[in-house]
């Protein structure tokens, strides 16, 4: 939804029907999952809780929701149909939160939540509670009807849902940690004793606990993943960056790593097995199978749409590749690279074919490391196209890649500060 979207009480939301791009019905929502936080700030908005046809219910995240209009929500039609499974950070709003007696900050009064409303954050993906709908008075019973004053208040003038500052457990840890990137996060864990991080990483949403797998050292990769399930250790190699999951994988006992990819979606485990067929500190070994790619008729204002995408990396977000049909990878026949630049440079109906660099070199697969580097060092490229033999776009390798296995192993390990006085970032033991 844009910027300033209009609020949305969640009772107007209760079985409502969910569909996807073309118009199917896919289920109907059931409940919606936030996660509360420390002291007063509102919760956040993870998803919705949907009813497929076939009575099973499954986490929708709110990052696979493309509006939610009155009566309906439209989602991208990208769905995990396994069975929704609660975590120990999360609260549903119908079952948890609706019902519940609080209090208001300014009198102390005790009053029953009525309605929870929910709004889209300015120009961010991010979904909020803001507003709690409220009755005075004592609680309905079967015996008494309720009675009593309704008004609607912000969040922040009642108590009694957040979590207390000197809490225990893994949630509030989460959240007091929530705004840290996730390589910080990563040092957070791996730093705790081998318990705790499995009691955080198990609470952590499957794309976050993603990102921070993807910046922890290998030893903290395969531990934490040996004691997920396996369906969400499956689901959190989905949601990592191919090239890391596939390194992950690598490095798992043949039974474990042949499980897994069994029970990923058939075109993500397909990838996975491309990759792992590389070595390690090639081309292939170190690309990502999912560049943004555009066809030839595209348009400027096409792949600025693409590029806006927050999910994206800064590199792979800063040139897309024009390649004929098929859009993934292998891709047909590469045309050329377009820079973000030149994006900016030309007018919306502009078609991406005239605008490609064609000269740029593109990688071998089989392109070994030092290779890459003196590509990304001669062109002052942070992303490179990796092409075949028959001229396939295979994938692109993205400069922060390349620097992880420029580096010491242990580099991880390393604590990183930055020096206060002078602004410069130092490594220190």
């Amino acid at each position: 939804m844009a910027a300033g979207a209009p609020r949305i009480f969640v009772s107007h939301l209760a079985g409502v029907p969910a569909f996807d791009p073309n118009g199917e019905q896919v289920g109907r929502v059931r409940d919606l999952v936030v996660m509360l936080r420390v002291g007063r700030r509102p919760p956040r908005v993870l998803g919705l809780v949907v009813e497929l046809t076939t009575r099973r219910r499954i986490f929708l995240p709110m990052t696979r929701i493309t509006g939610v209009e009155s009566g309906q929500v439209i989602t991208t039609g990208v769905m995990n149909v396994r069975r929704f499974e609660q975590r120990p950070t999360e609260r549903l709003v119908f079952g948890e939160l609706l019902d519940r007696r609080v209090k208001l900050v300014e009198t102390g009064e005790e009053v029953t939540v009525l309605d929870v409303s929910v709004q889209q954050l300015p120009a961010r993906r991010d979904w909020e509670v803001d507003r709690v709908f409220v009755r005075k008075g004592k609680k309905a019973t079967a015996f008494r009807r309720a009675k009593g004053e309704t008004l609607t208040a912000d969040w922040s003038a009642v108590t009694g849902f957040s979590l207390e500052e000197h809490g225990q457990g893994a949630e509030s840890l989460l959240a007091t940690f929530e705004q840290l990137r996730p390589a910080d996060l990563a040092n957070v864990l791996h730093h705790l004793s081998a318990k705790r991080r499995a009691e955080v990483a198990a609470a952590l949403d499957d794309d976050r606990l993603a990102d921070v797998l993807e910046e922890l050292p290998e030893d903290d990769q395969i531990e934490i993943l040996g004691k997920l399930k396996e369906e969400r250790a499956a689901d959190v190699l989905e949601a990592m960056d191919p090239d890391d999951a596939a390194d992950l994988l690598s490095e798992l006992p043949e039974d474990d790593k042949e499980r897994l990819l069994s029970l990923m979606q058939p075109a993500d485990a397909a990838d996975m097995r491309r990759l792992m067929s590389y070595e390690e500190h090639t081309a292939g070994g170190l690309m990502t199978t999912e560049p943004i790619v555009l066809r030839p008729d595209a348009t400027v204002a096409d792949a600025l749409a693409r590029v806006r995408n927050p999910d994206l990396s800064p590199a792979l977000a800063a040139q897309v590749y024009v390649c004929r049909p098929p859009d993934e990878t292998p891709t047909g026949k590469y045309l050329g690279t377009v820079h973000f630049q030149r994006l900016l440079r030309d007018p919306p109906y502009t078609l991406v074919s005239s605008l490609v660099d064609e000269d740029l070199q593109t990688l071998a697969p089989d392109a070994a490391l030092p290779v890459i580097a003196g590509f990304f060092a001669t062109y002052d490229m942070v992303a490179a196209p990796v092409v075949d033999e028959a001229g396939s776009l295979l994938g692109a390798v993205t400069v922060d890649d390349v620097l992880d296995h420029m580096l010491p192993e242990d580099w991880r390990e390393t604590e990183f500060h930055l020096d206060e006085g002078e602004g410069a970032a130092t490594h220190g033991s």
